[in-house]
Parts: structure tokens; C-alpha cells; sequence
């Protein structure tokens, strides 16, 4: 392995691509986002369940690389409790991140910093971002149906 792979494949990194919380699917939940990262095919499914604007219950069924991997760990470590606007702003704040050399992403979602050495390497930006896209859709969707 090349020096800028060992350094892009950390042992952080690789720990949390290993320990995914939250892996799977639901069994009922109130809305369903698949998404796919075209250039490099990974797919990540997200299931919630949501009450009073908050993400009580919550799975991923993730197909990705490392990197897309180690995001959806830092997703899933986070995700429970948090609201529509607050996935939009780790969301936003991980855009910037990765592809403005912008600060590591605010609290809960701090732990985004493990994926530094990724800023190089824009062709992997969008299978990092996967797991935030479709859990903010999931979320968006599910207010869209309560609401209806």
C-alpha cells in the first residue's frame, strides 16, 4: 500500500467502517431513501421512524468503500434525537468540509474529522456524503408524510 493509501486508510478510519451502529433494516418504519454514489456505485438505504420532529429509531444498509463506511459509523453514532434541520446542517457542513477545506463539522458531528485525509481525493466525496444525503431524505420524506 502506497504511503498516501496508509494515510487515507487510518486505523480510526478503519475502526469505524468496522463498527457500523444501526446496521440493517426496519422493520416498519415511516420513510425509506436509497441512494447511490454514481462514479463509484456504493448504495446506502436509510430506514426511519420519527416522532415530534425527531429521529427516534433509525437502520442503514450500507455498500460502500471504507470512506463511505467510516461516515455512515459517525452518522449512525449521532443520528438518534436529531431533527430535520440538524441532519441538513452536518449535511451542509460536511459539503464544506470535504470540498471547501471548511472546518470539521459542529457537535454531534464532530467525528467526521476521522475522514481529513479524504479531502483529496474527490472522487470519494460523494460515497462519504451517501449515508447524510438519504438519512436527511428519510427525514424529509417522513415530516412531508405526517404532515399530509
Amino acid at each position: 500500500m502506497s504511503a498516501d493509501l496508509a494515510s487515507l486508510y487510518s486505523g480510526r478510519l478503519l475502526a469505524l467502517a468496522a463498527d457500523i451502529p444501526h446496521l440493517g433494516r426496519l422493520d416498519a418504519p415511516d420513510a425509506t431513501v436509497r441512494e447511490r454514489a454514481p462514479l463509484c456505485g456504493s448504495t446506502v438505504t436509510a430506514d426511519v421512524v420519527v416522532r415530534d420532529g425527531r429521529i427516534i429509531d433509525f437502520a442503514q444498509d450500507v455498500k460502500a468503500c471504507a470512506l463511505g463506511q467510516a461516515a455512515a459509523a459517525v452518522l449512525g453514532q449521532n443520528i438518534i434525537g436529531r431533527s430535520v434541520d440538524e441532519l441538513t446542517t452536518a449535511l451542509t457542513e460536511l459539503r464544506a468540509f470535504l470540498k471547501e477545506d471548511g472546518p470539521v463539522p459542529s457537535m454531534p458531528f464532530e467525528g467526521f474529522e476521522a475522514l481529513l485525509p479524504a479531502r483529496a481525493y474527490t472522487n470519494r466525496h460523494a460515497s462519504i456524503m451517501l449515508s447524510v444525503i438519504a438519512a436527511q431524505k428519510a427525514m424529509i420524506d417522513a415530516d412531508l408524510a405526517s404532515t399530509s
